[in-house]
Order: structure tokens, then C-alpha cells, then sequence
């Protein structure tokens, strides 16, 4: 599939996420707000901010979608990477701020029990959301974007956030009250540690950062190309879901331009057949004659 039509199938994926967190929010803060709820409440605080960072993914991958021009040879994917770093920046205000909110209520002299309408919407939120994630994963697995499986990863805390809401709650019900302002402390701490997942990646991809298991795979795809000496080079970088190889190759110096030049579109074929890279520039060096 061509890299810029991936990267429209996962602006649908942005889009899900959006429509899920403004209709997750609403319901959350609406329903923690009635009854109590800390744990719900900022949950449904983390989904209204992370309506912000999926239109900030999703204008990524509007800008990754623009062709090469003068100022951007490569083309402009990295946008949606850019977009990834600016969630997780977001989703760090946020942990902060939930943690901060949550210490507090247990300063509070009193603290109420939240109504169990509270944690039966907290499930019901989570399974929703588990559903996304699905739904999320899988296309960024299938259009290898960083930027979506980075909302992915989104998806899936907060479903495991609103599993947690719920447990508190219920924790509550049983003279545990504050087992909810509790929960409200590990929401934090999740998001906390989500954000700085997604930060990291995003930096170490725009550093031009590459899987060193991953770069090895492809060294050995090249070595057993037929009329490959040896690899003297081998560099790789991403840019948003492309991703670009640079590899210097040592062949027979008695081989012929055309010969040579056969090898080079070999190399580019396997790297599309076994590893779906198709930027792959193959620079081609005579055998080293000395030992």
C-alpha cells in the first residue's frame, strides 16, 4: 500500500479516537461529578485532555500527507512523529495535574463514598475504550504508523485507567473510601508513564534513532542477496511510517555497471517483499583487493 494512503487510513483511526474521548468524557465527568467520584472524575479529566492530543495526531498525519517539495525532499512524514512528541507532552500536564488533584482529596477531612453508578460506568468506558484500542493497534500495525500505534498505546491506558476507577470504587462500597482517591493516584501515575513511553519514542525516531534487532534483520536480508560480497555500511532512520535505508554493499570488481546495477534492484525488491521498506538507496563499492 502507498505510504500516502496509509497514512489516511490512519487519520480514521484519529477520527474514532475523537468521537470515543468527547462522548467518554462527557459521560465520565458528568457522572464522577454527581456522584463523587475522584477516581471517574479524573479519569474523564485525562479523556477530555486527550481529545486535544488526538486532533494533534490527527493534524500530524494531515501535514505527513503533503508530497515532497522544495524545503522537504524527503516529504514531510515526520510530521505525524512531531504530533506523537506533542501528545505525550500533553499527556504529562495531565498525569501531573490528576496526581496533584488526587494527593490532595486525601488531605480532605472527609472523604465520600462515590455512588456505584459511578463504577459501572467506569466499566463500561473501559470495555468501550478496550474496543478502540483494538480497532487502533491493529491499523497501526497494518499502515506502521508511529503516530497511531502512540494513540494505541493511549487507547489501552485508559482503558486499564477506568478498569482501575472502577476497582476503587467498588473498593469504597466496602468501608474503603479511600480506596477511590487511591485509584485516582495510580490513574496519574499511568498516565505518567504512558506519556513518557510515547515521548521516548517519538525522540529517539527523531534523533534518527533505529531497533538495532530490527537494523541486523536487515543487514541479513542484504548479505544473502546473490553477487553481495560484503556490507560496509548499513544506516536506517524513520520518518513517520516510512521508513529510509542507506547501505554501502562491496561487490566483484569484475562485475559490469549493468551486473551491478542488477544487484541493487534485488536488494530493493527483498527489502519490499520481506520487510515492506521501500526508500532503500544501495551504494555499490568494488571488493576490497587487500587484505
Amino acid at each position: 500500500m502507498d505510504a500516502y494512503k496509509q497514512i489516511q487510513e490512519g487519520e480514521r483511526g484519529a477520527w474514532v479516537s475523537i468521537i470515543a474521548y468527547i462522548c467518554l468524557a462527557a459521560l465520565k465527568l458528568g457522572i464522577g461529578y454527581a456522584s463523587g467520584s475522584e477516581a471517574l472524575s479524573a479519569d474523564g479529566l485525562n479523556n477530555s485532555t486527550d481529545i486535544i492530543a488526538s486532533l494533534a495526531v490527527l493534524i500530524g498525519l494531515k501535514i505527513s500527507r503533503r508530497p515532497p517539495d522544495r524545503d522537504h525532499r524527503y516529504g514531510h512524514f515526520r510530521a505525524e512523529t512531531v504530533a506523537a512528541l506533542v501528545a505525550s507532552l500533553i499527556m504529562i500536564a495531565v498525569g501531573l495535574q490528576v496526581l496533584y488533584l488526587a494527593i490532595r482529596k486525601f488531605w480532605e477531612p472527609i472523604i465520600e463514598t462515590p455512588d456505584m453508578v459511578a463504577g459501572w460506568a467506569a466499566l463500561f468506558c473501559a470495555l468501550v475504550m478496550w474496543g478502540v484500542y483494538t480497532y487502533n493497534v491493529r491499523l497501526a500495525n497494518r499502515i506502521n504508523s508511529h503516530a497511531m500505534m502512540a494513540a494505541a498505546q493511549d487507547n489501552r491506558s485508559d482503558a486499564m485507567v477506568s478498569v482501575g476507577a472502577f476497582v476503587g470504587i467498588m473498593g469504597a462500597q466496602f468501608g474503603l473510601p479511600w480506596l477511590d482517591p487511591l485509584t485516582a493516584t495510580i490513574v496519574g501515575l499511568i498516565i505518567c508513564k504512558t506519556a513518557w513511553d510515547i515521548f521516548r519514542d517519538a525522540t529517539h525516531a527523531l534523533t534518527d534513532g533505529f531497533d538495532e534487532k530490527e537494523l541486523e534483520a536487515l543487514r541479513q536480508t542484504i548479505e544473502r542477496t546473490p553477487g553481495v560480497e560484503s556490507i560496509k555500511d548499513i544506516k536506517a532512520r524513520v520518518h513517520g511510517n516510512t521508513i529510509f535505508v542507506d547501505v554501502v554493499v562491496q561487490v566483484d570488481n569484475a562485475l559490469r555497471v549493468v551486473e551491478s546495477h542488477d544487484i541493487t534492484e534485488t536488494i530493493e525488491e527483498r527489502m519490499v517483499e520481506e520487510h515492506n521498506i521501500r526508500h532503500v538507496h544501495v551504494h555499490i563499492e568494488p571488493v576490497d583487493t587487500v587484505p
